[in-house]
């Protein structure tokens, strides 16, 4: 089998989908042959049945007389160095943002940001990616596997381990978003799988938009069904959105004098069911006056929350054999039950907020989130939280009159 690109000269030329064409002729047990192009991908792959050609005169020579072709040939490829990374010690204050972000980190939870501009929310979220461990190699497969539908540019091979971090534009279409085309494409979703997807001015998307990824977030894939093809797409992503909390920028108050009725309407263009995609809210306030002039003290290093992340994230794969965001309701029953002092204000809480709330999946994934901080009480999967729950239960819009 051949797959390439010829050119006017006979030469080979990349093609997308090589990947997950040489994925596939391994599990049938064919050979396949790739242009030269594609060499640093195939030696991700690294086994024998595929072979690279530069000129088609090669491919020619080696079915008539068996010339020789160069073969794909594995390659160890190392963790990414995370040093020159977007330190979270560069982050002046913010320190309910810098542990929502660890919480988030440890167990792949989506996280909401809501605060005025300029409080950091965009940089708190470029910090994200390096909390998180490295992919393991499988987890690197299926990423470059989905990256080369989209494009036939080879990547570094340094960078095959680093996570996805997509922040597509709020003008993005729902194609662009979710995956489709004629030919059906895999969207911003899928391009990150096994990462970060960044959702920037999130009630400037389109309604529609947003509540397409519902589905894929729950299920952690997406189908694409058009009248000649019917896709699946991996879709597992963290979804980490920022927004402000009125169209000016602002809450009510000294910097905020729009009507109510307007702040509402913007505030709902994000429909109840989406926004129970997030297992944490949080306010990013405005710092106090004059913090910034203040003589600047470096905050932790990522590096150090990162070592916590990943310890946690080993209790968990030993405890449950997953990570907290992907326990079932039985799951979260048994690894994150409140000793009774606090669920009898956990269900205060949710009765405050909303009849429907208690008993909720959101209710139980906040829940599942606040496992992190918490301690265990008696030595047990019992816990006590000490008032910590109720932080990703608090309301995430407050109007005042």
């Amino acid at each position: 089998m051949i797959l390439g690109e010829l050119g006017l000269s006979e030469a080979l030329r990349a093609v997308t989908g090589a990947i997950p064409a040489a994925i596939a002729a391994g599990k049938a047990g064919r050979q396949l042959i790739l242009p030269l192009a594609h060499q640093q991908e195939m030696a991700l792959i690294g086994h024998g049945e595929v072979l690279l050609a530069e000129h088609l005169n090669a491919v020619c020579a080696f079915l008539h007389s068996g010339e020789p072709l160069a073969s794909s040939q594995a390659v160890e490829v190392h963790a990414p160095d995370l040093n020159n990374a977007p330190d979270l010690a560069d982050i002046i204050g913010q320190e309910q943002g810098k542990m929502a972000l660890e919480v988030t980190a440890a167990g792949g939870h989506n996280l909401l940001l809501m605060g005025p501009p300029g409080t950091g929310k965009t940089m708190l979220a470029s910090r994200l990616a390096g909390l998180l461990p490295p992919l393991s190699n499988e987890e690197v497969l299926e990423v470059a596997a989905i990256n080369s539908l989209v494009s036939a540019t080879d990547m570094t091979l340094g960078l095959w381990h680093t996570r996805p971090f997509r922040a597509p534009h709020h003008s993005a279409s729902m194609t662009a978003l979710v995956g489709g085309g004629g030919l059906p494409k895999p969207g911003e979703i899928s391009l990150a799988h096994n990462g970060i997807l960044f959702l920037d001015e999130l009630p400037e998307f389109e309604r529609r938009v947003l509540d397409a990824l519902r589905e894929p977030l729950e299920a952690g894939e997406i189908v694409i069904s058009r009248t000649r093809a019917k896709v699946n797409y991996p879709a597992r992503v963290q979804l980490v959105v920022a927004m402000n909390p009125s169209p000016s920028g602002h809450y009510q108050g000294t910097h905020n004098r729009l009507p109510v009725q307007q702040i509402l309407r913007y505030l709902g263009k994000l429909s109840g069911p989406f926004l129970d995609r997030f297992d944490l809210s949080i306010e990013v306030p405005l710092l106090p006056p004059g913090t910034l002039h203040k003589q600047w003290q470096p905050g932790e290093r990522s590096a150090d929350v990162r070592a916590r992340v990943l310890t946690a994230r080993e209790r968990q794969l030993a405890r449950a054999g997953k990570i907290n965001v992907r326990l079932t309701p039985p799951e979260m029953d048994i690894h994150c039950r409140l000793h009774e002092e606090d669920a009898i204000q956990t269900g205060a809480v949710c009765a405050c907020l909303a009849p429907h709330f208690e008993g909720s999946k959101n209710h139980r994934r906040s829940g599942a989130a606040a496992r992190y901080p918490a301690r265990p009480f008696g030595g047990g999967n019992q816990l006590s939280l000490h008032g910590q729950v109720t932080e990703p239960l608090t309301p995430r819009f407050r109007v005042k009159h």
